[in-house]
């Protein structure tokens, strides 16, 4: 968890945005992208969407 809010604090944090909805699109944007689009280094750089989706299939044949 501290690593994805440095990242945060990192990638987007750098620029604030002017208001709540602002950071709001903001912080969306980059969980999508965290979550579907980056790999990780952690995960043997797959992406954290794929090693959920290969979690919930295997919890599907038990």
């Amino acid at each position: 968890m501290e690593r994805l809010w440095r990242s945060v604090n990192y990638e987007k944090y750098l620029n604030p945005p002017e208001d709540g909805l602002e950071l709001f699109l903001l912080l969306a944007e980059y969980f999508y992208y965290y979550n579907n689009e980056k790999r990780h280094e952690s995960i043997d750089y797959d992406r954290p969407i794929d090693v959920f989706k290969k979690a919930a299939y295997i919890n599907l044949d038990l």
